[in-house]
C-alpha cells in the first residue's frame, strides 16, 4: 500500500500561524481564548476550501492544550495535542450533516453531548455542511444549542449561510471566511514546491491559483494533478495543456490584430482556439478580462488590481500604451454585449465572429470620427452647403420649401424645426410609421438647446440575417426590464428596404402595447439598435397583429339581448311587438 498523502491533507494547517488568508478570524479566536471568553456556539461561513473546518480543528486543539504558547498557539507536545495530531482525541467530534441530517441523528448527538470529556476541558462538536439539516432536525437541535452543558462547544460550518434558520443564527457567533487571494495561494504553493523539490515557475503557479478561484484546497489538488502530469520539472505550456486553460498569449495576439484592423487573422485565431476544444463563451470571457486588465494597466495607480506575475504586468503595460482608452471602452462594450447575448443566439459561432469583426474595425472608426466632428460646425453655419443624401420624399419637400434669408432667434428656431425631418427621413416620409409626441418633443428640445443626438459612425446597412441576430441582442440588452424584453423576443419582424434605409416593423399583441412602446420607448429602442448594428440607416416601427385585436366581450344578459337584436331583425320585432323591457 502506498504511503502517498495528497497535499491538501499533508499540508493542512495545524495552528493559527499556519492558517492562510484568515488572519482577522485567527486573531479574534486567539483573543477570546486568552481572555477566557469562549462562546458555546460558533458559525463558520464561506466558500469551499478556505479553511473553515481546519480553523475549527485548530480552535478545538488550542482550547484543550494544557500548555499553550503566550500568543495562544497549541504547544504540540502535551497529550491532548499529540492525540489531536494522531487523530485519536475524544475531545473533538465531527458530524457530516449532509449524510446525518435527520432527527434521529441529532438525538444521538444530544445524548453524546451529556458525556463530559475524559481528557481536556471541552468537548468540541463540529457539524459540517450544517445547512443540509432538515427542518425537524434544526428544531430538535435548538434547545441543546441554546443551553448546552458547560463542557460542550458547537462549531457549525456551512457554504450557504442564507439557508440557516434565523433562530440558529441568533444563537451563534458568526465568522465569515474570505476567499484566499492569488498572492497567498502562490506563496503557499511555492513553499510546498520547495519542500517537495519541485521546479515550477511563477507563471505556472499563477495559472493554478486563478484556476482554483480562491479555494486553497482546490489549488493543492490542481497542484498534485499538475505534478503527476509534468513530474518534478513543471513547465508553463505543460500546465496550460493539462488544465485546458487559454494562454494569455492568444489574447495579446488578438488585440494586435484588432489594432491593425486584420479581421481575417482574428477569425483564424478564433478557429484555432475552437479546434483545441475551448468553449467559445469562455474564450469571450477571457477576452473581456484581457481588455479589463489592459484598461487597469493604463494607470500606474491601479496595478494592485492585477493578480498577475511581474513579467505579465510588463506585457500588459506595453500593450496598453498602444491602446487608446476609447478603444478599450468600446471593446469592453462589444465583448460584454456579446457575452450577454451568446446563449440567446441561434448561430453562436457567427455571433462571436461578428463581435471579432467589429473589434477589428474599431480603430478605423475612431480615426474617421474626428473628420465627421470637424464637419459638423460648418454644416451648422451653412446647412445647404453639404446636404446629406435623403429619401426622395424628403428631398422633394426640401426643394419645394421657399428659401428665406432671416436672422435672429426665431428664424434659427424655425430653421431647426424645418431641418428636423432630415435627421429622421423614415419618420417624415412614411405614413405607416408610428410617431410619438413625447419623442418628437424631446427631439425639438434637443435641437433648440443645440444638442445633437450622438451619430452612429457607419451608414452601411447590415443584411437581414444580421439584423435578426442583433434583434435578439437588443432583447438581451433590456433583460433588466422583463416586460419589454419578453415583448421584443416574442415579436415577429418584417424588414423592408425603402429609400436606401432599412425599416424594421415588429408586431405586438395589442394596441395597448403599441401605444406604450411608441409613447415611451421607441426612440430609445431605435438608438440602442443603431448602436448594436453600427448603422444609422435603420428605423423601427410598431404594428399590431390583426388576429389579436381586442374585441368587446359580452358579459351581461342585456348585452346579449342587444347583440341578438343587432344581428337578427325578427328578434328585434318580437321584443317590440310584445313591448318587452330588456334589462
Amino acid at each position: 500500500m502506498s504511503d502517498y498523502i495528497v497535499s491538501a491533507r499533508k499540508y493542512r494547517p495545524d495552528s493559527f500561524e499556519t492558517l492562510i488568508g484568515q488572519d482577522n478570524i485567527a486573531q479574534t479566536l486567539k483573543n477570546s481564548i486568552l481572555r477566557g471568553q469562549l462562546a458555546h456556539a460558533y458559525l463558520f461561513c464561506g466558500p469551499r476550501g478556505v479553511g473553515k473546518t481546519s480553523t475549527a480543528r485548530i480552535f478545538a486543539k488550542t482550547i484543550n492544550c494544557s500548555d499553550p504558547t503566550p500568543d495562544m498557539e497549541p504547544c504540540g507536545k502535551c497529550e491532548s495535542c499529540i492525540s489531536f495530531a494522531e487523530g485519536r482525541s475524544y475531545c473533538i467530534h465531527e458530524l457530516d450533516a449532509a449524510s446525518n441530517n435527520g432527527v434521529d441523528d441529532i438525538k444521538a448527538l444530544m445524548d453524546q453531548v451529556r458525556i463530559p470529556p475524559q481528557v481536556g476541558k471541552y468537548s468540541v462538536y463540529i457539524i459540517d455542511e450544517v445547512h443540509m439539516l432538515s427542518q425537524a432536525a434544526f428544531n430538535a437541535f435548538l434547545k441543546t444549542l441554546e443551553e448546552p452543558p458547560a463542557h460542550a462547544i458547537f462549531i457549525l460550518a456551512t457554504t450557504e449561510k442564507h439557508k440557516i434558520l434565523p433562530t440558529i443564527l441568533s444563537r451563534c457567533q458568526t465568522y465569515d471566511f474570505n476567499r484566499i487571494t492569488v498572492d497567498n495561494i502562490v506563496r503557499n504553493l511555492r513553499n510546498i514546491a520547495d519542500k517537495e523539490n519541485i521546479h515550477i515557475d511563477d507563471e505556472s503557479l499563477h495559472v493554478i491559483a486563478h484556476k482554483a478561484d480562491g479555494a486553497m484546497r482546490d489549488a493543492l489538488t490542481i497542484f498534485d494533478q499538475t505534478v503527476a502530469f509534468c513530474g518534478t520539472d513543471v513547465r508553463y505550456q505543460d500546465v496550460l495543456k493539462n488544465l485546458n486553460v487559454l494562454d494569455y498569449e492568444h489574447c495579446f495576439m488578438l488585440v494586435e490584430d484588432f489594432l491593425k484592423g486584420d479581421y481575417a487573422a482574428a477569425l483564424l485565431k478564433f478557429d484555432e482556439i475552437l479546434s483545441k476544444g475551448f468553449n467559445a463563451l469562455h474564450f469571450m470571457a477571457a477576452l473581456s478580462s484581457h481588455f479589463r486588465d489592459l484598461a487597469v494597466s493604463k494607470s500606474a495607480g491601479l496595478e494592485a488590481l492585477l493578480d498577475l506575475p511581474d513579467s505579465l504586468k510588463k506585457k500588459y503595460r506595453e500593450q496598453a500604451g498602444r491602446c487608446p482608452m476609447q478603444f478599450l471602452y468600446e471593446a469592453l462594450n462589444i465583448t460584454t454585449a456579446c457575452e450577454s447575448g451568446y446563449r440567446a443566439s441561434i448561430n453562436q459561432r457567427l455571433h462571436i465572429e461578428f463581435a471579432l469583426m467589429k473589434l477589428s474595425f474599431l480603430m478605423q472608426k475612431m480615426q474617421q470620427a474626428p473628420v465627421k466632428a470637424a464637419a459638423a460646425p460648418a454644416a451648422a453655419v451653412t446647412p445647404a452647403a453639404s446636404p446629406k443624401e435623403q429619401p426622395a420624399a424628403v428631398r422633394k419637400e426640401t426643394a419645394e420649401r421657399p428659401a428665406t434669408a432671416a436672422t435672429g432667434t426665431e428664424t434659427d428656431r424655425e430653421t431647426l424645426r424645418n431641418d428636423m425631418p432630415k435627421r429622421r427621413p423614415g419618420r417624415a416620409s412614411s405614413p405607416s410609421a408610428s410617431l410619438s409626441i413625447k419623442s418628437l418633443m424631446s427631439e425639438k428640445e434637443e435641437a433648440l438647446s443645440g444638442k445633437e443626438t450622438p451619430a452612429v459612425q457607419s451608414s452601411e446597412i447590415p443584411d437581414d440575417e444580421v439584423l435578426r441576430l442583433k434583434w435578439k441582442d437588443l432583447a438581451a440588452l433590456y433583460a433588466s426590464k422583463p416586460r419589454l424584453s419578453n415583448t421584443l423576443n416574442s415579436s415577429t419582424l418584417e424588414i423592408s428596404l425603402q429609400d436606401g434605409a432599412k425599416y424594421m416593423t415588429f408586431s405586438v399583441l395589442n394596441v395597448a402595447q403599441k401605444d406604450w412602446i411608441e409613447s415611451k420607448l421607441l426612440h430609445e429602442l431605435e438608438k440602442s439598435f443603431r448602436r448594436l448594428t453600427g448603422s444609422d440607416r435603420i428605423y423601427l416601427r410598431v404594428s399590431v397583429i390583426p388576429d389579436t385585436e381586442v374585441k368587446q366581450t359580452i358579459y351581461m344578459p342585456s348585452e346579449q339581448a342587444k347583440d341578438l337584436m343587432s344581428k337578427n331583425e325578427e328578434v328585434k320585432n318580437l321584443i317590440k311587438d310584445f313591448e318587452l323591457d330588456v334589462k
